[in-house]
């Protein structure tokens, strides 16, 4: 019961993670194609997309079953 309630919290973070990721590809496409944008806002948004893909990518390895279990 506890790895199920773990597992569903998991995929409710990572729903909100990817979401988040992408409303921030959204954003960044939106600002590329302004005539004036700011480049230090564009870089943060970047980072933070990137961030964001590795916390995905972190939590789904955490819902592959380990082989060795």
């Amino acid at each position: 019961m506890q790895q199920t309630d773990e597992n569903a919290a998991i995929m409710l973070r990572l729903e909100t993670l990817r979401l988040e990721h992408r409303d921030l590809d959204e954003v960044i496409r939106q600002l590329t194609a302004a005539l004036k944008t700011d480049q230090l806002l564009l870089k943060r948004m970047k980072k933070r997309k990137l961030w964001l893909k590795d916390m995905i990518a972190k939590l789904e390895s955490k819902l592959i079953p380990d082989l060795n279990a």
